[in-house]
C-alpha cells in the first residue's frame, strides 16, 4: 500500500509557566494515498495540533514526518513554504473567505498563490461547479449560507490540485443535514480528484465517514481502525 502521509514518534513538547506541556506523545500513523482520514477526539486532544504537524504548518519537538516517503522535518522553512503553497489545500473551521472577493475571486486567488497562471479560469469554474456552487461564482461570502461558504472554501483547496487537504473541524459551526453533505461531497473528491482528505472533528455522528480513523486521547493515540 502508498502512503500519502505516515508519521513515525511525533512528539510536540510546548514551554508553558513553571515546566513544559506535551501536547502528542508518540504519534504514529500511516494514511493512504486516496482516503478520507478522520482525525477523532474531544476538544483538547490534541488533534488540531497533530494537524498543524502533518500540514507542515508546525514542525514537531521530536519525531519523523514522512510525504510520501519524504521525511519534511529535514525541509528548510522555505521548502516547507512551497510544499504547502503547491502539494497541501486546507479548509478551516472559519472558512476564512475574503470578505470583498466573490466566490469566483477567493478561489482564483489561491491558484495565484500557487503561481498557477495557465487554464485558471476553466479550473477556478471546474471546482465551484464540483461543489455544487456554478451558479453562485459571481456572489460575494455575505451573500451565501454557511453550507455555501464552506464550499467555497473546499473549492479553493482544491484548485490548485494538491495530493492532500486538512480540514480542521470543517462541519463545526454547520447545521447536521450541511454537515452530512459537506462528508458526502469529501467522499466524492477524493473519487474524482484522487485526493487524499484528513479532516478533525468530534462529532460522532461523522466519525465513521472516513476509509481510515484514528482517536486522539489526552495527546496520545487511543485506537486506530480502518
Amino acid at each position: 500500500m502508498e502512503y500519502m502521509i505516515e508519521t513515525k514518534n511525533i512528539n510536540r513538547i510546548f514551554p508553558v509557566t513553571g515546566g513544559e506541556f506535551q501536547a502528542l506523545k508518540d504519534i504514529s500513523i500511516s494514511i493512504p494515498k486516496g482516503s478520507l482520514a478522520i482525525l477523532k477526539g474531544r476538544s483538547g486532544s490534541g488533534k488540531t495540533t497533530l494537524m498543524n504537524i502533518l500540514g507542515a504548518l508546525d514542525r514537531p519537538t521530536s519525531g519523523e514526518l514522512f510525504y510520501e516517503g519524504v521525511d519534511i522535518c529535514k525541509y528548510s522553512d522555505r521548502q516547507r513554504e512551497n510544499l504547502r503553497r503547491t502539494r497541501v489545500g486546507f479548509v478551516f473551521q472559519s472558512v476564512s473567505l475574503i470578505p470583498m472577493m466573490t466566490a469566483f475571486e477567493n478561489v482564483e486567488f489561491s491558484m495565484r498563490l500557487a503561481g498557477i497562471n495557465e487554464g485558471r479560469k476553466e479550473r477556478v469554474e471546474e471546482c465551484l461547479k464540483m461543489v455544487g456552487l456554478g451558479g453562485r461564482m459571481g456572489h460575494m461570502p455575505q451573500e451565501m449560507s454557511g453550507g455555501e461558504q464552506q464550499r467555497v472554501a473546499i473549492a479553493r483547496a482544491l484548485a490548485h490540485r494538491p495530493q492532500v487537504i486538512f480540514a480542521d473541524e470543517p462541519t463545526a459551526e454547520l447545521d447536521s443535514a450541511t454537515a452530512v453533505a459537506v462528508m458526502k461531497l469529501f467522499r466524492e473528491l477524493v473519487e474524482r480528484e484522487k485526493v487524499t482528505i484528513i479532516m478533525t472533528t468530534h462529532d460522532v455522528g461523522l466519525m465513521s465517514a472516513g476509509t481510515i480513523s484514528y482517536e486522539l486521547e489526552d495527546g496520545a493515540l487511543k485506537a486506530a481502525e480502518e
